[in-house]
């Protein structure tokens, strides 16, 4: 049997009445070229099923058409979250297929001592049209500084904050966790807990922030003893909760930095007979899939992530002159999901 001939830039051109050097120029996304004709070619690519060589495009567009997206590596973890992770690589991806470039992932252990190095190599062998740092990697001056030393196109996902030119897509960490300890507030929770994250995310960091001013919002007296040190994990979550529930004053709400957290907040109640939300309500923060699958489910603020990481590869992607002009922050904003693990004050 005769092998199906494949498609090649030549037959797009042919098909749709165009030069060869027009086709090119549409496949690459380059600008000024008519809405007609770029409908001809991309109706020819599609029926011709035409799948441009990455090299030779490479070649012609002095572009890669590669995007790295560079976080934090969950195996480094006694308990890794997974959800953080998938939701970052879905957005990229998302921005990366409508604009036909290939997303990297590159999971980086900041712990290791090569880690600079290690960067470095990857940028050399990738050659990136750009990096997608992730938190806590995107606020550590050591990585930052290697990755301007290669001279590659970066964006920072949450670092916390304003250190540095570069530019950053974030959310509103501290605005939001202010409405949620107000929330709760309005339950009547007075004695309302929080589990602090891991030190190395300063993002994490101002969630405590507007936790405090939540309690000044509210009109409520702000107590350290309620505050806790966690560190993004399950396990230290439920560690926590255990001290705070184990008091003989013990808070009637607990908010944790992360969803995580906030389940491991659940395993502790639980253990301990403490009913939710009958007893005692407990919200958490990212809105994982892990929140909707505990019961009850998690009150807590959706992060969007997806959205960021996807905001942060287009900025990449459209940044076809290499333009170092970027700068600034771009907010795209964080919501409650309030479920039943919250409820009313016990009387």
């Amino acid at each position: 049997m005769k092998p199906k001939h494949k498609a090649t830039i030549d037959d797009v051109a042919e098909l749709a009445g165009v030069s060869i050097k027009t086709v090119s120029r549409v496949v690459n996304r380059e600008p000024n070229v008519r809405d007609s004709t770029r409908d001809k070619v991309e109706k020819a690519v599609a029926k011709l099923n035409y799948r441009p060589n990455l090299s030779a495009r490479s070649l012609a567009s002095h572009r890669s058409h590669i995007i790295v997206l560079v976080y934090d590596d969950p195996s480094a973890y006694e308990l890794p979250s997974l959800g953080y992770v998938t939701s970052m690589q879905q957005g990229a991806l998302s921005a990366c297929r409508a604009a036909d470039c290939e997303l990297l992932i590159h999971p980086c252990n900041y712990r290791n001592k090569n880690v600079t190095g290690e960067i470095k190599a990857l940028i050399a062998r990738a050659r990136p049209d750009g990096v997608v740092l992730a938190a806590p990697l995107s606020n550590m001056p050591k990585i930052v500084s290697a990755i301007k030393a290669t001279n590659t196109p970066f964006v920072r996902l949450s670092p916390g904050n304003k250190n540095g030119k570069e530019f950053s897509v974030v959310t509103n960490d501290r605005e939001i966790s202010a409405e949620m300890t107000r929330y709760l507030a309005s339950l009547g929770h007075k004695r309302i807990a929080f589990i602090t994250g891991h030190p190395r995310h300063k993002a994490v960091g101002n969630r405590y922030l507007g936790y405090q001013d939540g309690f000044k919002d509210s009109g409520l007296k702000f107590s350290e003893q309620l505050v806790i040190a966690g560190d993004n994990s399950f396990g230290s979550g439920e560690a926590a909760a255990t001290r705070l529930l184990e008091r003989k004053n013990r808070p009637t709400a607990i908010f944790a930095a992360n969803d995580d957290m906030a389940a491991g907040v659940l395993r502790a109640a639980d253990r301990l007979g403490i009913a939710v939300p009958g007893e005692l309500s407990i919200a958490g923060w990212d809105d994982i899939a892990l929140a909707r699958q505990v019961y009850p489910e998690l009150t807590t603020i959706r992060q969007p992530l997806a959205a960021m990481a996807e905001q942060a590869a287009l900025a990449l992607i459209g940044d076809t002159d290499g333009d170092s002009s970027r700068r600034g922050t771009q907010v795209v904003p964080a919501t409650l999901q309030i479920r039943a693990s919250t409820g009313p004050v016990p009387t």
